[in-house]
């Protein structure tokens, strides 16, 4: 059965520019596995497409549990210069935990 990662993590995210640092960790740590295998770089870039432009990188942070994302890209040009609403990564970390898991 289906579930949103909302419900088996947490996101923490920080922006700079146009890269925004998406950190997702799991309420229990024998989620980390599961997040491991289903959380790509290519799932999070197809779950955020509409506000990337440039690449996603993952790292694993196994003593955490943790994974962190880099986003390239995105934020139209970093928050003090776009004028887009809603361009900070806290927007962005939401919209990641809306993401459905199998």
């Amino acid at each position: 059965m289906p579930v949103r990662l909302h419900e088996l993590a947490h996101c923490r995210a920080g922006d700079k520019g146009n890269v925004a640092t998406l950190s997702v960790i799991p309420y229990a740590d024998e989620d980390y596995p599961l997040l491991v295998r289903e959380l790509t770089a290519e799932r999070v870039r197809a779950q955020l497409a509409r506000h990337l432009g440039g690449e996603v990188l993952r790292y694993e942070l196994p003593l955490l549990p943790a994974l962190q994302f880099v986003c390239t890209g995105v934020l139209d040009g970093g928050v003090t210069t776009s004028l887009a609403l809603d361009t900070h990564g806290k927007s962005l970390s939401s919209r990641l935990l809306a993401l459905e898991l199998p």
